[in-house]
């Protein structure tokens, strides 16, 4: 980790992250952002440590003092035709070519990525609760695409998806079973049991 800080010290970094990997349905969703060197900000963790009221007040902020920043998503098409993993990295990918800056160093939380054009990138697993570039991501990624889910939410109040925002919960899962599955499920996933 004491090379990866000297790295980030002398490139200019974005951080990257996904978040809806996991999820039945809905898009895939990533962010890229690459921090002020005087960004401060004790609250921001790992989007998933925080509750939805702390990560909408820090998403204002983040946009506010950040250099840079992009969100990208994919929808289920996309996800059941490539797969999770290839979506997720591809979705990132669209993030960091949103970004006005052009970054030297791509930070990323997890253990795969694949090369992006002429910048090298380092993996850190558990990158959302160790490096701030990749915490702020996260928390972008997870605020935009909950905001999705919410809004599917009103066209489909029966799976639950403004409490669980698309995940495997049991109310999801009885839902599938009894409706079956929407426009918005991904067809690749293991929907019902």
């Amino acid at each position: 980790m004491d090379l990866l800080k000297n790295l980030t010290n002398l490139y200019i970094e974005a951080g990257c992250d996904e978040v809806g990997r996991g999820c039945l349905c809905g898009p895939v969703v990533a962010a890229a952002v690459i921090l002020d060197g005087d960004f401060k900000q004790n609250l921001v963790n790992d989007s998933k440590k925080l509750n939805s009221k702390t990560r909408l007040e820090l998403d204002s902020y983040i946009k506010d003092h950040v250099k840079d920043y992009a969100i990208a998503e994919l929808p289920p098409e996309f996800i059941d035709e490539h797969n999770i993993l290839n979506a997720s990295i591809h979705a990132m990918h669209l993030a960091l070519d949103q970004l006005v800056i052009r970054p030297e160093l791509i930070l990323v939380d997890g253990n795969r990525f694949y090369p992006y054009p002429s910048i090298p990138h380092q993996c850190v697993v558990k990158g959302d609760s160790k490096l701030l570039s990749i915490a702020c991501a996260s928390i972008l990624a997870k605020n935009y695409r909950d905001q999705i889910m919410i809004d599917l939410h009103e066209e489909f109040p029966q799976y639950g998806w403004k409490r669980n925002m698309g995940y495997a919960t049991k109310q999801h899962r009885e839902a599938l079973n009894k409706y079956g599955p929407t426009i918005h499920h991904r067809k690749s996933f293991r929907l019902a049991y």
